[in-house]
């Protein structure tokens, strides 16, 4: 594994952290890799957010990208969201995150409180 972890500051620097993102892919959470990997990903989010701002994703979309990242499924959600009809709720955006749920979500998935407080976008026909 790499030396120690520092700030991301130029773009090898950036480059290099992508490389080992691919390399520690697929690691289990709670594994000193996949802790790497959870690090990684936050260094290279407050560097892309400095280098590329954008307007931030709707919460629905971030939990989705997030279940994919993670290869999380609906079931993994539920200590978060709460049971399975209140899952399936807020990911068809038929239900408002609770303040508790942005809690859980950020803490547990590293989704940042500022994306999930937002409004989800309108259901698109």
């Amino acid at each position: 594994m790499a030396a120690d972890l520092k700030p991301i500051r130029s773009e090898t620097d950036y480059d290099e952290a992508l490389t080992e993102i691919e390399n520690l892919w697929g690691a289990k959470a709670g594994t000193p890799e996949g802790d790497r990997l959870d690090i990684l990903a936050t260094l290279i989010d407050a560097y892309e957010a400095k280098t590329y701002p954008m307007d931030p994703p709707d919460p629905v979309e971030a939990i989705r990208f997030r279940m994919e990242q993670q290869g999380l499924t609906r079931k993994d959600l539920e200590p978060m969201i709460g049971p399975r009809n209140r899952v399936a709720d807020v990911l068809n955006r038929k239900r408002s995150l609770s303040i508790d749920m942005i809690r859980q979500l950020h803490s547990r998935l590293g989704i940042s409180a500022e994306v999930l407080i937002r409004p989800s976008r309108d259901k698109v026909a």
